[in-house]
C-alpha cells in the first residue's frame, strides 16, 4: 500500500497504512485526500482530533483500542459520541462525556519528512494544537 502524507501545520510526516484494519482502511481511503482542522482533545489526554459531527461511518470493530500509543491514528465510527479520527501525540485513555470508548487503528505515523526526531515532532504538534488552537491537517497517499 502506498505511503501516507501528513501534513498538521508547517509540520509535515509520513505514515503507513495498518493492515489489521482493512475495512477501516478502505473507508479512509474514499475520504482522501481530507483536508480538515485538527482540534485537542477534550477528554482523551495527549491526543488531537478531526470531529465528523453526527456522521455515522459502517465499519466494524477491527484493531480497536482506547489507548493508542503516540503516532497512531484511530477512527471511531460514530454512535456514543460523535464520529472522529483521533491522533495521538503522547499518552491517551481514549473517552467522551459518556465514558470510555474505542477506535479502530487505521494508520500510523512513521517520521517526521525532514528527518528530525519523531517523539519530539509529535509533542511539538499537540503544543501547537493545543497553545496556538486548531491547525490544518491534510492526510493524503504518496505517489
Amino acid at each position: 500500500m502506498p505511503e501516507l502524507s501528513i501534513t498538521v501545520g508547517e509540520l509535515r510526516f509520513t505514515g503507513r497504512w495498518e493492515g489489521a484494519a482493512p475495512r477501516t482502511v478502505d473507508v479512509v481511503r474514499r475520504m482522501l485526500p481530507l483536508r480538515n482542522k485538527l482540534i485537542h482533545c477534550r477528554w482523551s489526554g495527549e491526543g488531537c482530533w478531526i470531529p465528523f459531527g453526527e456522521e455515522v461511518v459502517d465499519v466494524p470493530w477491527e484493531n480497536h483500542t482506547s489507548h493508542p500509543a503516540p503516532g497512531e491514528i484511530i477512527l471511531y465510527p460514530g454512535g456514543f459520541s460523535e464520529c472522529e479520527i483521533l491522533v495521538a501525540y503522547g499518552s491517551v485513555a481514549f473517552s467522551s462525556k459518556l465514558g470510555q470508548l474505542s477506535g479502530n487503528h487505521f494508520a500510523t505515523i512513521t517520521a517526521v519528512a525532514d528527518g528530525s526526531d519523531l517523539r519530539v515532532a509529535l509533542r511539538e504538534m499537540g503544543r501547537r494544537v493545543l497553545w496556538d488552537g486548531a491547525q490544518d491537517i491534510s492526510i493524503e497517499e504518496r505517489a
